[in-house]
């Protein structure tokens, strides 16, 4: 960001009055008081957006501020109080405190800005997905990586599968912004983190010892640990739902950590007590 520069210029001409000298000199050191507001940074859109970005952002906010940009974001628009979003509609679903602690953040700060969002909870195997206005549209089983970490090995999208170890096969948790794309069959995916090479795609038959339809089918979550790292989605629910809302509406992923809580991994917060009990 660019900042409003302030020169004094001195005339140095010898036959200037000394009296004019001295005007200019005061003149010159004159200082206006710089005017100070607070502003809001826009949400990160990059890839895998943590805590750790979430304090970068704060800092940015601050920098801008120090500089004097009065009323306004980092956008150059006015700064105005944001109304807070209402709490996550789950409708008759149940769900984990975390999905639901999550949920209700991103709705209630408007964390996914305009966008939809889709919460994968690694820990149960499931994918929720909700509109922009935090109201859950469906939910579903799904298979994710086969080791345990909320990493990304680097490196690890240029890797052949036959390089990649088993302690590597990590879905990694973050904020993403969903893209569509095309694997290298030319079959359209969603990209979570297309620099790891880890997207959401229908679920597909790979080995047929892994017996993938069969995992998904279990209640139980522990067997639906079976990919490289991408999100296999049931293929009715990635036609009907998934797919749909990321084309129309656009969509943060939010994958929940297994390794460390939710407000470590996106500097989360519970929603005003209030709202809870309002609800």
């Amino acid at each position: 960001m660019q900042e409003n520069t302030r020169t004094a210029r001195q005339s140095t001409s010898s036959k200037l009055h000394a009296a004019l000298r001295t005007g200019l000199l005061l003149g010159a050191g004159f200082l206006a008081m710089p005017s100070f507001a607070a502003t809001h940074a826009k949400p990160e859109q990059a890839h895998g957006s943590s805590a750790t970005a979430t304090k970068a952002a704060a800092s940015k906010t601050q920098a801008v501020a120090a500089k004097g940009k009065a009323g306004k974001k980092a956008d150059g628009k006015s700064t105005k109080d944001v109304k807070p979003g209402p709490l996550a509609d789950f409708g008759n679903e149940t769900a984990p405190a975390d999905v639901v602690h999550v949920a209700n953040w991103v709705s209630y700060t408007h964390n996914s800005g305009k966008k939809a969002f889709v919460l994968i909870d690694k820990k149960q195997a499931r994918m929720y997905v909700f509109d922009p206005q935090g109201k859950l549209k469906s939910q579903t089983p799904i298979l994710l990586g086969k080791a345990v970490g909320d990493h990304t090995v680097p490196g690890i999208g240029n890797k052949p599968f036959a390089q990649i170890k088993e302690d590597e096969k990590t879905t990694p948790a973050g904020r993403f912004l969903a893209q569509p794309g095309r694997n290298t069959k030319g079959e359209d995916i969603i990209w979570i983190d297309y620099n790891a090479a880890v997207s959401m795609h229908r679920l597909r038959k790979v080995k047929e010892e892994e017996k993938r339809a069969d995992r998904m089918a279990t209640p139980e979550a522990d067997d639906n640990r079976i990919s490289y790292g991408c999100v296999n989605v049931p293929a009715p629910f990635y036609n009907s739902v998934l797919r749909p809302t990321v084309s129309k509406q656009g969509a943060f992923v939010y994958v929940l950590p297994e390794t460390k809580t939710p407000q470590q991994q996106f500097g989360s917060f519970d929603v005003p007590p209030e709202k809870v009990a309002a609800k």
